[in-house]
């Protein structure tokens, strides 16, 4: 949710790392940014878990990787 909302607010994540211990938004706000981006018009609540599931494991991944490490490498690959 963390990484949806800043993205449609424009923020740059190359920077940004998920906060496990910071609560944002509310439960209908977070609703609202899984079904904007899960790609299904009207997903059930199960391909609504499988997506965030996904996302999650994508972007825990990514800020593991030294590829996406901004601190390593710097503006090499911006974006990345």
């Amino acid at each position: 949710f963390q990484y949806l909302k800043r993205f449609d607010q424009g923020y740059n994540l190359d920077t940004f790392c998920y906060k496990s211990h910071s609560v944002e938004g509310n439960p209908a706000e977070c609703l609202q940014q899984f079904l904007l981006h899960c790609g299904i018009t009207d997903p059930s609540w199960s391909e609504l878990r499988n997506f965030t599931w996904f996302l999650n494991v994508q972007l825990r991944d990514c800020e593991a990787s030294d590829f996406c490490n901004p601190h390593l490498i710097q503006d090499t690959l911006q974006g990345f």
